[in-house]
């Protein structure tokens, strides 16, 4: 009796100990050939960073309320719960069953871009401690579907019950538009009756079977359209010998950066390169005289590996980082060209403290355009020829001994920098283009300067370059292409001239002129936190450096909005307008975003603080990262 009583006790105890067991990280769990990959490997922490970030508590500021409730409750009454009755299920019944990873994954599953053979998609979640209530909401949805008619069956996967659910490709969209009908415009309708339907005479493809795997492994939620795909996550979790994506070297190569990571993302571009090329239509590239597999080469592409992106948190900020894995051995084309050297890329003295974004760019412009005609010869002779015969006659029938290539390309330098300032009004023009100053560095400023006026026989129509003097500087103003849009046409001109080495642009006059006048009180360089936040991204030397005063940008457009809440309309067709008719489209917009709504910027302002990022470049690719200092009135 007491050797039976062990027995029993110690078979609970495996079971529990099965039950209970680690669910290892997304890395690990997932096979190498997998193609995308998307998780939060800890979304119980997560959330609760979350929770803390600017972000979320300006989201749930009781200032915001009008604006959010009407927002959220119209996406609710519209989508959110038709979608619910259609499908049969509660969306927040299964929000708060996530307690470890939440990952979604994209298989190539023998996808070869040529057969029929399409990607597979997983998703997977860890219920950790809520297992037993994740257990009852399945056979919830089973009852459900098999209630409804719904085809479905059932399978074992390595003695794993899981529910397949079987429907048509098309399905989802018809859910989607069951549950929110476009509404018509009967005027519309009325005027267009005789007028053959396009879309209706388009050829749609044929709808196909689509199944998806649904099912539980000790605390693990696995869906998955692809049974092979679903029985290697499960060998995976109990430690099988199936290759993981962590044992993928170009997943390998950014696992320093997803050590640390709220949430990250991975892309195996090569494998996706690949297979577009090889699929490509031999037409797709016949205009250019280049195979998909030489004009992907030509730009670069073929070198790239992969994209990784991640975000963490702490209390004193956000990082955002970014990383193209693109080996400097094979790296040509448009990487080349976006390659630049490590050099001092901070904000010069110059550079006024009320500036609200600022960028500088280390990028030689010379060995740029040299790189960049060398890929336009690969990709089409006869087109870099036309380039080149363009650069070279440019500027002679004023002067034949003019040579655009040593008057301007020799005299491009290796730094970039652009400064923006608040609007200077509340409009809506003025908020789309705010004072703003453009540089270009070169050995010689004034040469640069003067030979530009040669690249107005590039412009659409003759542009005549005008020229005056200010405090001894010749100044070149050179008329632009009205802008077009739903705005009015707005006449713009450009302004240049050479100071201090550089050759400076801008379309606002004044802003040319103060920096000419060479009185800048205070600097941007100067600004507090900004030398302690730039190292969080790397300093002010790695080539790529810029700056935003989110505080002042999201001033201006929250006031903006606020005040032209009315014209929005005018800008842009809102995708919650449901095809209203013109004159009907602001209503259809208040609707679901109503600006007007929204508090001063003085009650939300603490949310609101600066940003800054660097770009790098290595041996194995290029990077970018960014850094969001919590608001000083945030922190505890």
């Amino acid at each position: 009796m007491k050797r039976f009583l062990s027995t029993v006790i110690l078979a609970w105890f495996c079971t529990l100990a099965t039950a209970f067991a680690a669910v290892p990280p997304p890395d690990g769990l997932l096979a190498s050939d997998t193609l995308v990959v998307l998780t939060v490997p800890d979304y119980t922490k997560a959330k609760t960073t979350w929770k803390e970030s600017p972000a979320s508590r300006l989201w749930n500021d009781a200032a915001i309320k009008p604006f959010k409730e009407k927002l959220t409750t119209k996406l609710k009454t519209e989508y959110i719960e038709p979608m619910e009755r259609e499908l049969g299920i509660k969306f927040e019944d299964y929000t708060d069953l996530a307690r470890g990873q939440v990952t979604l994954a994209i298989t190539q599953n023998e996808w070869d871009g040529k057969s029929d053979k399409t990607p597979g998609f997983l998703f997977l979640v860890d219920s950790g401690d809520k297992s037993d209530t994740l257990k009852t909401k399945l056979g919830e949805i089973r009852k459900k579907w098999v209630e409804s008619g719904k085809p479905i069956r059932t399978d074992k996967i390595r003695d794993i019950e899981f529910t397949t659910f079987v429907f048509k490709s098309d399905e989802f969209s018809k859910a989607l538009e069951k549950a929110a009908p476009k509404k018509k415009d009967k005027d519309k309708d009325k005027d267009n009756k005789d007028k053959p339907d396009a879309a209706a005479d388009t050829p749609k493809p044929p709808a196909r079977n689509v199944e998806l795997l649904i099912g539980q492994s000790g605390s693990l939620l696995v869906l998955g359209t692809s049974a092979k795909d679903v029985e290697k996550v499960l060998i995976r979790q109990s430690g099988g010998s199936v290759p993981s994506l962590t044992e993928q070297a170009s997943f390998a190569a950014h696992t320093k950066m997803f050590r640390d990571a709220t949430s990250y993302a991975w892309v195996n571009l090569k494998v996706l390169i690949d297979t577009w090329s090889k699929s490509a239509k031999p037409e797709s590239t016949a205009g250019l005289g280049l195979s998909s597999e030489k004009l992907l080469s030509a730009i670069g592409l073929t070198a790239v590996q992969s994209l990784a992106l991640s975000t963490s948190d702490s209390p004193d900020g956000m990082v955002m980082q970014g990383q193209l894995n693109v080996p400097e051995s094979n790296r040509k084309g448009l990487f080349k060209i976006l390659s630049y050297e490590a050099k001092e890329a901070g904000p010069l003295p110059f550079i006024p403290a009320d500036a609200v974004k600022f960028s500088r760019w280390r990028l030689d412009l010379n060995k740029a355009w040299n790189t960049l005609e060398s890929m336009l010869s690969e990709i089409n002779p006869q087109f870099a020829g036309g380039i080149k015969m363009m650069v070279d006659l440019a500027g002679k029938d004023k002067d034949p001994d003019f040579d655009l290539r040593k008057s301007l390309i020799a005299n491009l330098g290796d730094d970039i920098i652009s400064y923006q300032k608040a609007p200077r009004g509340r409009t809506l023009v003025e908020l789309s283009s705010p004072p703003s100053l453009f540089m270009v560095s070169s050995p010689k400023a004034e040469t640069l300067a003067s030979s530009i006026r040669a690249l107005s026989a590039f412009m659409p129509q003759s542009a005549k370059v005008k020229e005056r003097e200010f405090l001894g500087r010749k100044v070149y103003a050179m008329a632009l292409p009205s802008t077009g849009g739903p705005q009015p046409k707005r006449d713009r001109t450009m302004s240049y001239a050479a100071s201090g080495g550089y050759v400076v642009f801008s379309t606002d006059v004044a802003t040319l002129e103060e920096y000419l006048r060479g009185n800048t009180p205070s600097s941007l360089r100067d600004a507090p936190g900004l030398a302690d936040a730039a190292q969080k991204v790397g300093g002010l030397s790695t080539g790529l450096f810029g700056y935003e005063n989110q505080a002042e940008t999201m001033r201006a457009t929250l006031e903006t909005l606020k005040k032209e809440s009315g014209s929005l309309a005018n800008m842009f067709k809102s995708p919650f307008a449901n095809d209203a008719p013109a004159d009907d489209g602001e209503s259809k917009i208040k609707e679901w975003v109503d600006f007007s709504l929204l508090p001063s910027f003085d009650r939300i302002s603490k949310y609101f603080s600066f940003t800054v990022w660097a770009g790098s470049v290595t041996s194995e690719g290029l990077g970018i990262k960014l850094f969001s200092p919590t608001p000083q009135q945030l922190k505890k």
